[in-house]
């Protein structure tokens, strides 16, 4: 563990592009139907590059009175030209703000490293992913049918009716953004939203504002109609509570914590708008004593401490057959105390800060917990010296289900390890099934009988054989349990923003 990540001289805007910090430079304000104006209190806050704690820019901040201003926008523009464009004419905006992205994707790849402390090869691979996504709700828009009954039924005893079905854009989505992977979740709420035929008000975290800011001015480039997309920074309890209850907001979408999404329920039962929550998660990885230690590995290090550990399909539980165990903690620690800290801006760095020091702290406070509560801490659990919110990746052994760290989400790089000796598919299941959460998980074995038979058994909504997290655009993901309600990505994050209408007539 270096003792001092970031030399005191380094400064983080001075391994940037110069178009980046001419975008630093610029005012960043409120997007409200198709201009940027100021708040009407004309607050603002700092935004920070958690590695370093240099100052990236002032952001304009947004109260209730602005998401009035922005929601009401966006009810004008849903019945304004928006609703007049048919599907292809959506999908050719989708498609133009898609290669925007690309002509702005160095820019885009920067400011994901600076805002969030995300390390460069996974900011890189999210620019890459929202192209994807646009393009693909881009043809997915252009696909968006009804069907029709055959035969047709009868309506009376003497009457034929024909019926046939219209899918109808829900109408105004709210779409709060959480701080992990901004730009990447704004984009795959977004995307099938105004495929569908919506407009939308998108709500950042106030942690990581500008790669989103940034994105709303490629859709004005991109020659969207004002008020089909309106972006106003705030706090949760303000801004974002403010969308989840307003009364012309007919969808919310959601992500980030179990905690918050209950606020979000409770605000959106006013009109009983429509709610799709992704919250929380404590994954299990389960290692049968028959699993190849080459892919287990690296494999779960990668599902720990991807984005340090600041992802809520990270797999935290990790159940290991004794036949195995000791081996392959061996080989974890040795592999995670090799893996390269520092600032994101470094094509070396696999692991970067955490977001801020003030949930650093409080990851740092759920490792007290585990040592207190008797796990045996095997590496990490330091915060290094030097600037930045740093801490190391941390893995405890002699886990029990009832600890602390094992049962809440930490949203950290604190890898738990429990072991266990049955080759009872059904005991197995069961512990990988005692939480609260249902998101993701893995199963790793060289037998596929017993891969299929232990996925089908484990409750989540997505589980992987031999890897961990394999998310793609059009895989729908969401979870079980208190990790969620509903799917994003693939067809049915497009569903999400869409309504069915039965038509009957008779002949």
């Amino acid at each position: 563990m270096p003792s001092n990540i970031i030399e005191a001289s380094w400064s983080s805007l001075e391994h940037v592009s110069q178009a980046t910090r001419d975008y630093l430079n610029k005012p960043h304000q409120l997007l409200i139907n198709g201009a940027w104006v100021a708040g009407l209190q004309g607050d603002t806050l700092d935004t920070c590059d958690p590695a370093t704690g240099e100052k990236l820019a002032s952001v304009a901040i947004g109260h209730e009175n602005e998401v009035d201003l922005a929601v009401n926008a966006a009810a004008t523009a849903f019945v304004g030209p928006w609703s007049a464009l048919t599907h292809f004419e959506r999908a050719t905006l989708l498609s133009r703000l898609a290669r925007l992205i690309e002509d702005h994707a160095d820019t885009f790849t920067e400011l994901e490293i600076l805002d969030n402390g995300m390390p460069r090869f996974i900011a890189e691979l999210t620019i890459k992913n929202i192209v994807e996504m646009f393009n693909y709700y881009a043809g997915a828009a252009q696909r968006i049918e009804g069907t029709t009954t055959n035969p047709p039924h009868h309506i009376t005893a003497e009457a034929e009716a024909l019926t046939y079905t219209i899918k109808e854009p829900v109408g105004v989505a709210g779409l709060i953004v959480p701080w992990n992977v901004p730009i990447s979740t704004a984009v795959l709420k977004l995307a099938p939203a105004l495929a569908a035929g919506c407009t939308v008000v998108i709500k950042p975290s106030e942690e990581t504002p500008l790669s989103i800011l940034l994105l709303g001015e490629l859709t004005i480039q991109a020659g969207f109609p004002p008020g089909v997309v309106n972006i106003i920074n705030g706090y949760g309890y303000d801004a974002g509570h403010r969308l989840a209850e307003h009364p012309l907001v007919d969808k919310i979408s959601f992500t980030g914590s179990t905690a918050t999404g209950r606020k979000v329920i409770a605000a959106a039962m006013g009109n009983l708008k429509k709610v799709s929550l992704e919250l929380g998660g404590k994954s299990p990885v389960v290692i049968m004593p028959d699993a190849d230690l080459s892919l287990v590995v690296p494999g779960i290090a990668m599902a720990t401490f991807f984005l340090q550990g600041q992802n809520c399909m990270a797999g935290t539980r990790i159940f290991i057959h004794d036949s195995l165990h000791d081996e392959c903690i061996q080989q974890l620690v040795a592999f995670t105390e090799n893996l390269p800290l520092g600032h994101g801006l470094s094509p070396a760095t696999f692991f970067g800060p955490l977001i801020s020091k003030a949930h650093r702290d409080k990851v740092y406070s759920y490792i007290q917990k585990g040592i207190e509560e008797g796990a045996t801490l095997v590496t990490g659990g330091q915060i290094p010296e030097g600037r930045g919110n740093f801490l190391a990746p941390t893995i405890f052994t002699d886990c029990s289900p009832e600890m602390t760290i094992v049962k809440e989400e930490i949203f950290g790089p604190v890898m738990t390890v429990q072991r266990f000796s049955t080759t009872d598919l059904d005991a197995v299941a069961a512990m990988a099934n005692n939480t609260e959460y249902g998101l993701s998980g893995s199963v790793w074995t060289q037998n596929l009988a017993t891969a299929h038979r232990l996925v089908a058994r484990i409750r989540a909504g997505q589980v992987s054989i031999n890897c961990h997290g394999a998310i793609a655009t059009n895989i729908p993901f969401g979870g079980y349990g208190q990790s969620g309600w509903g799917r994003e990505f693939g067809q049915e994050g497009l569903d999400a923003y869409l309504e069915t209408k039965a038509v009957t007539a008779r002949l």
